[in-house]
C-alpha cells in the first residue's frame, strides 16, 4: 500500500485559516485544487500546504515565512512550479494582485481499471 501523502490538519487548512483568499475550485480523492487571491500588503495566517503544484496566474512578489526564516519570492504569470510539503505564511510584497492555483496531491494513483485507461479528455466531475 503507497502510503499517505500529507494532508494539514482542519487548524493548517488554508482554506480555514485564510478563507477570505483561498477557495477549493476542484477536488477528487487524488487531489485538490485550490485558488488563491490577494492585494498588496496582505499577509496570509501561517497553514500547510501537501505536496502540490503551483502555477501562477499573475505575476507576483511575496515573502514566505516559517520557523523565524523568510525567503523572498518573485514569479511571473504562467509559470508552474513543485511545492514540497510545508507550513509557512506568506505577505504580499510587491505593487500588484497575487492570484495563484495549488495542486495539491493526497494519494498515490490507484491501480488503473480499463474505464479509466480508455477515457480521452478530462474527466466529468
Amino acid at each position: 500500500m503507497a502510503p499517505k501523502a500529507y494532508i494539514p490538519s482542519m487548524a493548517e487548512d488554508p482554506v480555514e485559516t485564510n478563507p477570505g483568499n483561498y477557495r477549493v475550485a476542484f477536488e477528487n480523492e487524488r487531489v485538490r485544487v485550490l485558488e488563491y487571491t490577494d492585494a498588496p500588503g496582505h499577509v496570509t495566517t501561517e497553514h500547510g500546504h501537501p505536496d502540490s503544484v503551483m502555477i501562477t496566474a499573475s505575476a507576483f512578489n511575496r515573502r514566505i515565512s516559517a520557523n523565524g526564516n523568510s525567503v523572498d519570492v518573485e514569479l511571473p504569470a504562467g509559470v508552474a512550479r513543485w511545492l514540497p510539503a510545508q507550513h509557512h505564511y506568506g505577505e504580499n510584497i510587491g505593487g500588484s494582485d497575487t492570484h495563484v492555483f495549488f495542486v495539491e496531491l493526497k494519494d498515490a494513483a490507484p491501480p488503473s481499471t480499463d474505464e479509466v485507461a480508455d477515457q480521452l479528455g478530462p474527466a466529468h466531475s
